[in-house]
């Protein structure tokens, strides 16, 4: 599987554009602020009178379909060429790297699992017979690393005492799902233990998730079936998302989770949903506060047959809506209304697909 990187912002130079058409398993790397993009398509109706934001909204989503709509269809800018909009949706979702320093390494049995914040770390000397906290040679008080007791020997053993620390940190780690993440040194490497997904940030666990773009062809044009999240969900409420995107969780595949979600969050049967195509993967870091958030988002696209209607069945899922892919691509760009990491995987989508390119000029592109 194909890895795209949010490190360096769209990676294979001056092969890249024609890969995007070709290939579904393309390299794209998600950072450089390059302005050689090109977008072949505009949009046509009345001026919006929404523009992007500073920051994705914390609270609950104040926008509605009508809001969205709006902004996507406005073609009377004139700023399909501006792509800055697309550059800070990469920044969001990439904040804090000048912060690294302010974080030491998380190990198990010699292997770096992740990263814990100095200031975290104090929460956690407390908990001697689960976590041991190495300090600097000469009696620094420097922390160096992060390990679990010497006791803990078995994954089951770890996850359980972990799984006690984190319940005892109360509020600390808000959002709390007991829902299970494998923790591993890397992608289908044996598991030491499972933590709490709200916890995986605080302790720099590498997670991974699913997210599938379901799209439609009509007449030649695509569509994207896009989702409103329900208000009530414990992270970003109301914003716009995929049709399908979910947490990988202990014990099931790629593919059966994607399957699985598309039950729940969209109603899609299993004829249909076995039908997905794996495209690559995503990654990004973001640095916030205590949180070092490490994600690699593995990513499908399904074309549905154009009479599909998307019924939610979990209740995480407000409404859908279909629209054409160069209307997401105005929201993108225009606002700030998609939940973060979902912008990644449309822009990845707009190569892929053709809708959004590179020049020649990127021939002499250069990877910072």
């Amino acid at each position: 599987m194909a890895t795209t990187t949010a490190a360096s912002f769209f990676s294979a130079a001056a092969a890249a554009a024609a890969a995007a058409r070709r290939s579904p398993h393309s390299h794209f790397q998600l950072l450089t602020r390059r302005r050689c993009l090109r977008l072949p398509f505009s949009s046509s109706s009345s001026a919006a009178a929404f523009s992007s934001s500073a920051a994705p909204p914390a609270a609950a989503a104040s926008f509605g379909w009508e809001d969205a709509l709006r902004v996507a269809a406005d073609g009377g800018r004139g700023d399909e060429s501006d792509l800055s909009g697309y550059f800070q949706k990469v920044d969001t979702c990439n904040r804090g790297m000048d912060k690294k320093g302010e974080f030491v390494e998380f190990m198990v049995e010699d292997q770096i699992l992740g990263y814990i914040h100095k200031g975290f770390v104090k929460h956690l000397r407390d908990f001697h017979d689960v976590f041991t906290v190495a300090s600097g040679s000469n009696r620094s008080n420097t922390v160096e690393r992060v390990t679990l007791h010497s006791s803990l020997r078995t994954p089951d053993e770890r996850t359980n005492a972990v799984g006690n620390v984190i319940k005892s940190l109360g509020d600390l780690i808000p959002g709390i799902r007991n829902e299970l993440y494998p923790i591993t040194s890397s992608f289908g490497m044996p598991v030491y233990f499972s933590l709490e997904r709200a916890a995986a940030p605080y302790f720099g666990i590498k997670a991974y998730g699913v997210h599938m773009n379901g799209y439609v062809e009509k007449e030649g044009e695509k569509f994207l079936w896009i989702a409103k999240r329900s208000d009530t969900k414990q992270t970003f409420p109301g914003m716009l998302d995929h049709l399908v995107a979910g947490g990988l969780p202990y014990g099931i595949s790629c593919e059966e989770n994607v399957i699985k979600e598309c039950e729940e969050e969209a109603g899609i049967p299993r004829s249909i949903s076995s039908n997905t195509t794996s495209v690559g993967a995503i990654s990004y870091m973001d640095i916030e506060g205590f949180r070092y958030k490490r994600d690699v988002l593995f990513c499908y696209d399904l074309k549905l047959p154009p009479d599909f209607i998307p019924n939610n069945e979990d209740g995480e899922v407000d409404s859908f809506r279909l629209i054409p892919v160069p209307h997401a691509a105005n929201i993108i760009r225009r606002t700030h209304f998609f939940k973060p990491n979902c912008n990644l995987v449309i822009i990845d989508f707009l190569f892929r697909h053709g809708l959004l390119w590179l020049s020649k000029a990127d021939a002499k592109l250069e990877e910072r």
